[in-house]
């Protein structure tokens, strides 16, 4: 007879410490955003055995939260509109910078959306801040399907959660800032040399030169910086050329 297997049941605050040691490894990750905030979404809804888990991010301008990744399969919940600023639950947890339990969405007033939650199948709230250094931006929702009080201990663990996604999103928007800044520094090198070697074969003031490529770039429809890198292969290919 074969042996039988019995599946491994771990303890509950070994699945805690393996997902804090998730998060804690995405802080240094190097993934783009939307990957990481995938990632954190579905770690946060395995350790917390959560029907739904949502991550929503602050926009400081327009003062306003946005679902940013979500594992829920109701597409009528991932398409929720933004959230204002100290506007329902998500509101007031990022606005207030603390934790908000509901024990049932569906029947608490402050909660906007509670026609969709009905439909989503959707009953207790735990709403945690996302915060770096004491400011707050955004938040972590984890739902269950029937009516459950977190304890203290599941908070603290979604708030760790919380803090260590908040610290690397930060750090990938950091990231993408300084790529960004980089490239901006790039292209403008290049639209400088095009703009050079056009002045010289035709010329023309450089200033001209510079309206002749936004031109073609608008004609083309391509950005200035193909455009540009263009004209510098074909001075080069021309210097390669027969002498």
């Amino acid at each position: 007879m074969k042996a039988i297997k019995k599946k491994v049941k771990y303890p509950a605050y070994l699945k805690q410490i393996e997902a804090l040691s998730k998060i804690a490894n995405l802080i240094t990750s190097g993934l783009y955003l939307d990957e990481l905030l995938r990632l954190v979404v579905s770690v946060t809804a395995e350790v917390m055995s959560s029907k739904t888990c949502s991550l929503l991010l602050l926009d400081p301008d327009k003062k306003e939260l946005m679902v940013k990744a979500t594992q829920s399969i109701s597409e009528e919940y991932n398409k929720k509109p933004n959230i204002q600023l100290g506007e329902g639950i998500v509101g007031r947890v990022a606005q207030e910078n603390k934790v908000i339990c509901v024990l049932d969405v569906r029947k608490d007033s402050r909660y906007i959306s509670r026609d969709i939650a009905e439909r989503a199948g959707l009953c207790s709230l735990a709403c945690v801040p996302m915060a770096v250094k004491g400011r707050v931006i955004g938040a972590l929702n984890c739902y269950t399907s029937k009516k459950h009080k977190f304890t203290k201990p599941e908070l603290d663990v979604l708030s760790a959660l919380a803090n260590q996604a908040a610290v690397a999103i930060e750090n990938a928007e950091l990231d993408l800032r300084a790529r960004s800044a980089e490239e901006a520094l790039t292209t403008r090198k290049l639209i400088e040399r095009a703009k050079e070697i056009l002045s010289q074969e035709a010329s023309i003031l450089p200033s001209e030169a510079y309206r002749l490529i936004q031109k073609q770039s608008m004609d083309t429809r391509k950005t200035m910086r193909e455009i540009a890198e263009a004209i510098i292969l074909a001075r080069e290919i021309k210097a390669k050329g027969p002498k």
